[in-house]
């Protein structure tokens, strides 16, 4: 009986929640902050004192000495500065001290954080501040507990060098546009009404032994294997999906489950993925602010979980060729505050006409802004990923289902809804039929895919954070909805207008509409008839960023100013060619330092065996051949290695010519770094096992 209250007890036991609030705030204090988390106002400075006491003394009870402001800037992680509660007094001594101004806003050296230009070297100044919508938690590990506070991240002049505060403007434009097109159905709206993107991401990872990971400098340094062949067995029988999980990853999850549990992550759902040795973790909905906050922890935790069992968790997008890769499916979708799901089908014709709206406002969205899609999913580990197994294609396309595209077909042809013999209701004329939940399968190579009440958004990689996905779909959402409601506040009958947002909406746009297999070959035929938005690499997406359309898009909406997106625009140039660039220099260092000297070595034994075979005139065909075609393999693996090792010294990094030089790495050193790794793969087949200097992949996908 005990162990049924050891979740309930200890669920966000390190959480600095409402609860807590509640039990250790005087009652209007309370009040006026719980006013400012629930209807996003602007913290009160009267009361950033009292709440500073009372979340240092919480902190303090718990064990902790320092605080730090946690903030996500452009590098891809999370970024954290720790301050202690000990302050100097007068007479020599030291006190435990939190005040409200440390509490709301802190400083930063910003100077070593990527910037794209927005301001000069020497303007170092970066200042953190407080979010209270996202809670404040404690994070024990052995070096102790600290107080983490999460926050957003700016320059001097305002400019926002973080993922939180574009993010949090965006979720701020969905419900004000949100708002105006419930108040059309809704006289009752009023300005206490919220609606919330909600997002409940699934993280996908892969396991190692530790002992493997430290053998392979490759994993080190970039996360991904950058040599290996094909183990004779991968994930061609899918017998690891949803299969018996190995005692000890199960001991990992555990502990991974308890630690999410104390940070008020509610992870839910666990389970063996396709791939050997892949894994994927799975939490309850919230709010995409939290939701992001909460998955950049996860990704912490499980790494830092992994280590106390000798494992290592390898969250790149492919960390092994030709073996599925990890993604993050960003299941989104829109709650009012109420907990009522705008894209819940509804059974009354107010709600499905409300429902279709929302509808037809995605669709125009993702086909208008695809290649923004494209970028929210952009990294040159995803590049590896997605049009592989499991991952969808780089097409940007939107999965329905045939019986809601019949219903919206039927809209546009003014035909009646009733060949699913469901029903019908009336916004005016024949719309939609009561919708049960599920009333559409699921289809894994979509990139965007209705599934029932949400979507299911398939092209995010496991590294990233959700946050830019987010933001961009959001903006571009809230830009839509906009737009709706500009024409149905001026409109005279409102319902008809509705009825030709819906049907033009849909008419314009159904070329976004894909229910079919996105692998196949005919689709990619069928896309381009479409001119679906296809962008395969970073490169080919990066410079859609800086179209008018795209720029004008976040500026109406006071996401990102257009110097923000330049920002954005140079940075992740900037990290594509760093990253690209530290692979090739990984390449030539294992290439030169343990490959070629291991395949020598490999090579001189088999000369003289077969030297020693000749003397006595024994003939040795076999061993001959051997010799002859690993000495092929030596001479093209050493040449491709020259012209690597040539090419990578030549590029230099320069910000005026950052796209020019993305476009190098990706037509020129990309495709020489592939011929080197075929070569390389080649001679590890050779190879006696022994001698071989890498873990195989045999190795590390199935041994633990």
């Amino acid at each position: 009986m005990e162990n049924k209250n050891i979740v309930p007890e200890m669920f966000g036991k390190n959480v600095f929640n409402k609860i807590v609030m509640k039990e250790r705030l005087p009652a209007n204090i309370y009040k006026k902050l719980k006013l400012t988390i629930e209807e996003c106002n602007p913290i009160d400075s009267s009361i950033s004192g009292i709440v500073a006491n009372a979340m240092k003394d919480w902190a303090i009870e718990k064990g902790a000495t320092h605080f730090t402001h946690w903030f996500q800037p452009l590098t891809g992680i999370t970024a954290e500065k720790h301050n202690s509660f000990i302050s100097p007094t007068s007479d020599g001594k030291v006190i435990m001290e939190f005040s409200g101004k440390e509490l709301i806003q802190g400083e930063s050296d910003a100077s070593s954080f990527p910037n794209g230009g927005v301001r000069n070297t020497f303007e170092a100044r970066g200042y953190t501040a407080w979010d209270p919508t996202s809670p404040a938690f404690l994070k024990e590990d052995e070096a102790g507990v600290t107080l983490f506070i999460p926050t957003a991240f700016y320059s001097y002049s305002g400019d926002a060098l973080d993922k939180k505060t574009p993010l949090l403007r965006s979720i701020q434009a969905i419900s004000k546009q949100s708002k105006r097109i419930l108040k059309i159905f809704d006289s009752k709206i009023d300005k206490k009404t919220r609606v919330i993107p909600s997002v409940g991401p699934e993280q996908e990872y892969f396991l190692i032994d530790k002992k493997y990971y430290y053998k392979r400098l490759d994993l080190q340094l970039t996360g991904r294997t950058l040599f290996g062949a094909n183990p004779p067995k991968g994930h061609e029988l899918n017998d690891h999906y949803f299969g018996s999980i190995k005692e000890r990853v199960a001991s990992y999850m555990n502990e991974l489950d308890i630690e999410l549990w104390k940070l008020g992550i509610s992870a839910k759902t666990k389970h063996n993925e396709v791939a050997p040795n892949q894994y994927e973790l799975a939490s309850i909905y919230t709010d995409a602010n939290i939701a992001t906050d909460q998955n950049q922890l996860i990704m912490d935790t499980m790494k830092k979980i992994a280590n106390r069992h000798g494992l290592v968790c390898l969250l790149h997008e492919k960390p092994f060729a030709r073996i599925n890769g990890s993604g993050k499916h960003n299941n989104w979708s829109l709650m009012t505050n109420t907990g009522i799901n705008l894209l819940e089908p509804g059974k009354t014709p107010h709600e499905n006409a409300q429902f279709l709206l929302f509808i037809v406002a995605i669709i125009k969205s993702i086909d208008e802004y695809g290649d923004l899609i494209r970028i929210s999913a952009a990294t040159p580990g995803n590049d590896l990923r997605l049009g592989g197994h499991e991952a969808p294609p780089n097409i940007i396309s939107i999965f329905l289902g045939d019986l809601l595209t019949e219903i919206l077909n039927n809209i546009k042809n003014n035909e009646p809804n009733n060949k699913k013999k469901k029903g019908k209701i009336t916004i005016g004329i024949d719309t939609m039929p009561p919708l049960p939940k599920d009333y559409t399968d699921r289809n894994r190579t979509s990139p965007f895919a209705f599934t029932g009440n949400k979507f299911e958004f398939r092209m995010v990689s496991s590294l990233m954070s959700i946050a830019r996905a987010n933001m961009i779909i959001n903006t571009i959402v809230a830009d839509t909805l906009e737009n709706f409601a500009d024409t149905l506040e001026q409109s005279e009958n409102v319902e008809t207008s509705i009825y030709n947002i819906i049907k033009k909406t849909y008419k314009d746009h159904k070329r976004i509409i894909f229910n079919g297999d996105g692998y196949s070959k005919e689709w990619i035929i069928e896309a381009k008839k479409r001119k679906l938005t296809n962008l395969q690499t970073c490169v080919d997406a990066f410079p859609k960023l800086l179209l008018k359309k795209n720029i004008d898009v976040f500026k109406r909406q006071n996401v990102l100013s257009e110097n923000e997106l330049i920002a954005r625009y140079n940075i992740y140039l900037e990290n594509y060619i760093k990253q690209i660039l530290i692979e090739a220099n990984t390449m030539i260092d294992i290439s030169s330092k343990q490959i070629l000297p291991s395949v020598m070595k490999y090579q001189k034994d088999i000369i003289e065996l077969v030297k020693n075979a000749k003397s006595i005139k024994l003939n040795c065909p076999a061993q001959t051949d051997i010799m002859k075609k690993l000495n092929t393999e030596i001479g093209l693996f050493k040449n491709i290695l020259d012209q690597l090792t040539k090419m990578t010294r030549s590029i230099k990094i320069d910000n005026l010519k950052l796209l020019e030089i993305s476009k190098l790495l990706k037509n020129k050193l990309i495709p020489t770094m592939n011929e080197l790794r075929k070569s390389g793969d080649n001679l590890e087949m050779m190879c006696d096992a022994r001698i071989w200097p890498l873990p195989t992949y045999a190795k590390m996908l199935f041994d633990i």
